[in-house]
């Protein structure tokens, strides 16, 4: 099994120990009960991360960790957003919590006109606290060292503007008479997807996206839910891109 990950604000400056104390050393050694001699990663979850030994374990927060080797890992290629509407209830934190653990680089929750649920004012914030924490936790879950970007809640305009810029643009919808199993995919560049409500993406939004250069695609014969969908789509294109190779 591979070594548990925890979060630190940063490596830049690690010397020859490091003391991981705080919410993470309490989760090290009264949660995961580590001793000395095992392996852990630490990670500022932007790509730099350090493998370690942990020396001791003291009090009940406390963690020092030693033999620190620190390593780079470079964003990985093609880059994929999902752009998420929001679904009903917790099923917005199940689908960030799924999209993380396959790979996504980035999520933007979308309000579109259909989606039940509406986040406004302390409301919104406290959602979208949710859908980052649950990106670092499964992050960590998952035995990442880079994080998907968990983006603020955009406009159909600022969805149809991002599409606008991506080297591969898609909408999920069952009018779309190609499947993206079978789509022409970039090597490198942007791969921007987007994921509609319950309700289904309107007419008015898919006419906007197709303005902006976003063709609508299906995955297969069945209909996924909108909590579904994006880790399904975003499996096949790590899939076929290679970067599950």
């Amino acid at each position: 099994m591979t070594a548990p990950v925890f979060v630190v604000d940063r490596l830049d400056r690690v010397g020859p120990e490091f003391v991981l104390d705080g919410p993470e050393g309490r989760h090290a050694v009264s949660v995961k009960r580590l001793r000395p001699g095992e392996d852990v990663v630490l990670t500022d979850g932007r790509g730099r991360w350090a493998e370690g030994v942990v020396k001791a374990a003291e009090g009940k927060d406390r963690l020092v960790v030693t033999e620190l080797s620190v390593h780079e890992e470079p964003p990985a290629g093609p880059r994929i957003t999902v752009v998420q509407a929001l679904p009903k209830g917790d099923r917005g934190e199940l689908a960030v919590e799924t999209m993380t653990e396959v790979g996504v680089d980035a999520i933007v929750p979308w309000q579109a006109s259909r989606c039940i649920t509406q986040w406004k004012g302390e409301r919104g914030l406290k959602a979208l606290g949710k859908w980052r924490a649950t990106a670092r936790e499964a992050g960590k879950q998952s035995r990442r060292v880079r994080f998907p970007e968990v983006a603020d809640a955009a406009t159909t305009k600022q969805v149809a503007a991002l599409l606008a810029g991506a080297d591969f643009a898609a909408v999920l919808h069952e009018s779309g008479d190609a499947r993206l199993a079978t789509a022409d995919l970039p090597a490198e560049g942007e791969i921007v997807l987007v994921v509609g409500p319950e309700g289904g993406v309107s007419p008015e939004e898919l006419a906007l996206f197709a303005e902006a250069g976003a063709r609508p695609y299906v995955l297969g014969p069945t209909v996924l839910r909108t909590s579904t969908a994006g880790t399904a789509a975003a499996a096949l294109l790590l899939g076929r891109t290679g970067r599950w190779s």
